[in-house]
């Protein structure tokens, strides 16, 4: 049986790869994590003194792998967003949206395109940084498991973002407009998802969080600290808190406990990646466009 591929990535695909741009934008990517890579190192040789003097040094280099995935997940939060941003409102600025809608192509399918090109794309990145990734592994004697359980975040975290970029490039007319609404929808997924516990905490003093910490389950900041703190410690970050039944609700107390709120918090972010896709999707579709129903009003 034939793959078939989503004609939108396979021309996008086609495109990135004749693209100088995408390979100096990997030279980029690389510099950059090089350099994170040498300023750990450096960090840690003068944190534990001498190569030679020292003998837990070693034991102090698997501290890189949470340095460099957290450098890695800071340039794919920041980048993913430009890229699909433009997806929709370019094709709105060159005039050829219309054209595009009138391919057998679904508007989910036109979106789902969009957002799986930014996404291979990224694992491009990804996958050309593994020799510097691996270095922490070798020297810190980390199981390669968790090579395979950080690129699903990042896959994760791509969707997000991605979802983010594109129905704001759904929505704006212009490039730069988009962008700078992908970027506010990070303010609220990432800030004011601490909103409520903040405003919770102001009034019980400080008292009963309740029920107010299941904002963060939507929050990829959050997922990610519980994430390494599992990895590196086998310990929950609300654990390592000491978060006493009393002092939350019933649900996040049980959420808490061992990876449960690992995986809640992974699910609730791939909802609302696809959340996002289903109503980029709903407004590109021509019939729920504000163009569509003045033609049908008249």
């Amino acid at each position: 049986m034939k793959l078939r591929w989503n004609p939108i990535v396979k021309k996008d695909l086609q495109v990135t790869a004749r693209s100088m741009r995408f390979s100096w934008g990997l030279f980029a990517y690389e510099a950059v994590l090089t350099m994170t890579f040498l300023l750990a190192l450096t960090m840690i040789q003068q944190m534990s003194g001498s190569f030679y003097s020292s003998s837990n040094v070693y034991s102090s280099l698997i501290y890189l792998f949470p340095v460099l995935s957290v450098a890695q997940v800071c340039i794919v939060a920041l980048i993913v967003p430009i890229i699909t941003a433009s997806s929709i409102s370019g094709e709105k600025e060159r005039q050829t949206f219309d054209i595009m809608l009138t391919t057998c192509m679904s508007p989910f399918s036109i979106v789902l395109g969009k957002v799986m090109s930014a996404v291979l794309r990224i694992l491009f990145f990804v996958a050309a940084g593994m020799p510097i990734m691996a270095l922490a592994f070798v020297v810190g004697g980390l199981s390669w498991s968790y090579l395979f359980y950080f690129v699903l975040t990042i896959i994760l975290l791509a969707l997000l973002s991605g979802g983010i970029g594109i129905l704001s490039s759904a929505i704006c007319r212009r490039s730069i407009t988009a962008v700078i609404l992908s970027y506010a929808f990070y303010f609220i997924i990432y800030i004011l998802t601490f909103l409520p516990m903040m405003i919770k905490g102001f009034v019980t003093q400080a008292d009963n969080m309740g029920e107010s910490m299941l904002f963060l389950l939507f929050n990829p900041i959050i997922f990610y600290e519980e994430f390494f703190m599992q990895l590196m410690t086998s310990e929950s970050l609300f654990g390592a808190a000491n978060f006493a039944r009393d002092d939350v609700g019933f649900i996040t107390y049980h959420l808490s406990q061992g990876k449960i709120w690992m995986f809640v918090s992974a699910g609730c972010i791939l909802l609302l990646s696809v959340l996002l896709l289903l109503a980029a999707a709903w407004k590109v579709n021509p019939m729920h466009s504000s163009s569509g129903g003045k033609r049908r009003k008249k």
